[in-house]
């Protein structure tokens, strides 16, 4: 967890910087007009960064010790086993993402098959959901 706070830190501070850099180039080139969307978008890039950085050394101070990925001298089974669940038979993701790309390329186009697919949406995130609990893999 250290390490992605100290990530989020440089990222957030990158962030700060280039908004102040691109304001002043801006106003350099245009008269000393402010573009307000690239100005916005990169403080608030930074500001997100900060806040996910505060939130995890947040979590950090009121974990009482150090997680297992911040030791060098850690083992794998030193984690939570929990920690990481994912299915590598299953389809599902792979429907998930072929019901969304449909979704938002009849956003773009054709609306008539945007219920099409938001209905095709919902069977693909019932399914995700399910699958644990019928057929081979059922708990």
């Amino acid at each position: 967890m250290r390490s992605n706070i100290i990530i989020l830190v440089i990222l957030a501070v990158f962030f700060y910087v280039c908004a102040a850099a691109y304001t002043l180039w801006h106003m350099g080139s245009y008269d000393g007009r402010v573009e307000w969307a690239g100005t916005l978008g990169l403080a608030l890039t930074g500001v997100m960064s900060t806040f996910i950085a505060f939130y995890l050394v947040l979590t950090r101070r009121g974990q009482g010790g150090e997680h297992p990925s911040d030791l060098l001298e850690a083992e794998i089974d030193d984690a939570d086993p929990d920690e990481g669940h994912f299915s590598p038979w299953s389809w599902w993701p792979i429907s998930l993402a072929g019901a969304l790309a449909l979704l938002f390329l009849s956003i773009a186009g054709p609306t008539f098959i945007v219920p099409i697919a938001g209905a095709l949406l919902v069977i693909v995130m019932i399914g995700w959901v399910y699958e644990h609990y019928r057929g081979n893999f059922s708990r």
